[in-house]
């Protein structure tokens, strides 16, 4: 039995969440791949699947070995990539997390130009607006924002960007331009959950927290871009979130001579495990790409 491939069908089934889905990942037959599970699940000793109506869950013993073997198939992967020497394509899978909005505008149309510097390699790019477990999920790294709520996470802070109270001009004409936060009362806002209806400014030694009124709460940034193109309101936001319509003028941003909190952007790293050259490549890649 190939230990190492193996564990590798392990993992993406696991992953996946289905012996189908590891098979076409893997691009083998489905029957080869529960084939090297048992094999796998023989060697040990232990049963590390178990299988149900709701589809395939790891065991006690199923949990503690995932780990392991994403571990041994990193430091493989390592090893391959030092004895072929750093001008080498990188090889394998990444795994990414980023924010919905976020990829969309600023990850993905990055993504051809690292795929077409490391033709071996596959990325898998989970789009998800939740704190995802990186460990649990598998994830290489994750591209954040926002203050980090765990101290003990590892990470290396991308790029910092300005946060806007942002409106259409159709929605100005209608409803006038505020003059300063206190004017914000006789607006209507689309309140992102995650900011909440506080808004706190900051001009020189000046500091104010102004209640906006509103009657659309949203959970997603797509769903704040959504309702603020549609004029139904302004907004806080980042740059970034709506960086084309800023420059094209589809949207208008105000009360600039009052500063909100800046917002961070971080690489967040799997606690307890090493970086792998692929993930290093990549974050460097999209650092430089990003504030290029």
């Amino acid at each position: 039995m190939d230990r190492l491939a193996a564990m590798e069908t392990f993992v993406r089934v696991v992953e996946t969440g289905s012996f189908s889905g590891a098979a076409r990942q893997l691009r083998m037959g489905q029957p080869a791949v529960s084939k090297s599970v048992a094999g796998l699940e023989q060697y040990l000793g232990v049963k590390l699947l178990t299988r149900s109506t709701r589809g395939l869950t790891p065991t006690e013993a199923g949990l503690g070995y995932l780990e392991r073997a994403r571990r041994a198939l990193d430091e493989a992967a390592e090893a391959e990539f030092a004895a072929r020497g750093a001008g080498a394509g990188l090889k394998g899978r990444l795994r990414i997390c980023a924010a919905v909005t976020f990829a969309r505008i600023h990850l993905i149309p990055l993504l051809p130009n690292f795929l077409a510097r490391n033709p071996d390699l596959d990325l898998e790019v989970i789009l998800d607006d939740r704190q995802v477990d990186l460990v649990g999920e598998g994830i290489d790294v994750a591209l954040r924002m926002g203050r980090l709520m765990d101290s003990a996470l590892t990470a290396r802070r991308i790029a910092r960007c300005k946060r806007r109270v942002l409106g259409t001009p159709a929605y100005f004409d209608r409803a006038g331009i505020p003059s300063t936060p206190g004017e914000l009362n006789k607006h209507q806002a689309v309140v992102y959950l995650q900011e909440g209806s506080v808004w706190s400014f900051r001009r020189g030694n000046s500091e104010l927290a102004v209640t906006v009124q509103s009657r659309l709460r949203v959970t997603a940034a797509e769903g704040v871009r959504a309702a603020v193109l549609a004029d139904l309101g302004l907004a806080i936001a980042s740059e970034w979130m709506f960086s084309p319509e800023l420059r094209s003028g589809t949207v208008r941003a105000v009360l600039s001579d009052w500063s909100l909190p800046a917002l961070d952007l971080w690489a967040v790293f799997p606690t307890g495990r090493s970086t792998t050259a692929k993930t290093r490549a990549f974050v460097d890649f999209f650092e430089r790409s990003f504030n290029g």
